[in-house]
């Protein structure tokens, strides 16, 4: 099959899918090997780029999806409803963060973790689609484990987990004293 009809079927199966699709699946589709796949999508997605077309590809952890560049969001807007913007407080964000970091994770380890209940974090981004539940704990109860989800790593820019930012030692640190000056200050208040 030649290379201008694989990209065509890839294209089609992109955009129908709406959604991130798994290169072994598009390759099984294609009846071709994942690798001359994956080419070809990192072929388009070049080539989408140095057309500055409307449209990109993205790679989300082994699985590719079509979507709008960020530079076209003025042009929607105007054609389509204002689309709903999620606010990530600074709970929301240390909560994420931790389970990010630290998943397959349950509320309560995360409550352990923040010190506070965190059922209302937890639901929000669940609502919003940024974790869900990826299981359940081989323990008494039975708890929910919660992970994140395609649409953090394509909100947050990220390829895969793999991609976060490592904490190493010294960060560690640098937080450890950065919060004992703010509880600090709060004394002395």
């Amino acid at each position: 099959m030649e290379i201008k009809k694989l990209e065509a079927m890839i294209e089609a199966i992109l955009f129908t899918m709406g959604e991130a699709v798994e290169v072994d699946r598009i390759a099984s589709a294609l009846e071709h090997d994942v690798d001359t796949i994956r080419k070809i999508i990192h072929n388009m997605m070049d080539r989408y780029e140095e057309e500055e077309r409307g449209i990109k590809i993205i790679e989300l952890d082994n699985s590719f999806q079509m979507c709008t560049k960020a530079q076209m969001y003025e042009a929607i807007v105007k054609i389509a409803h204002v689309p709903k913007k999620h606010i990530l407080t600074d709970v929301l964000l240390e909560t994420l963060s931790i389970i990010a970091y630290k998943q397959p994770i349950t509320k309560q380890q995360i409550e352990s973790i923040r010190g506070v209940k965190s059922d209302h974090a937890v639901n929000k981004l669940v609502e919003y689609n940024l974790v869900c539940e990826v299981g359940r704990m081989d323990a008494p109860g039975r708890p929910i484990l919660f992970g994140t989800t395609e649409d953090f790593l394509r909100n947050f820019g990220i390829a895969s987990l793999e991609d976060l930012p490592v904490v190493t030692p010294e960060k560690v640190a640098d937080f450890k004293m950065e919060a004992e000056e703010e509880v600090q200050l709060q004394l002395e208040i």
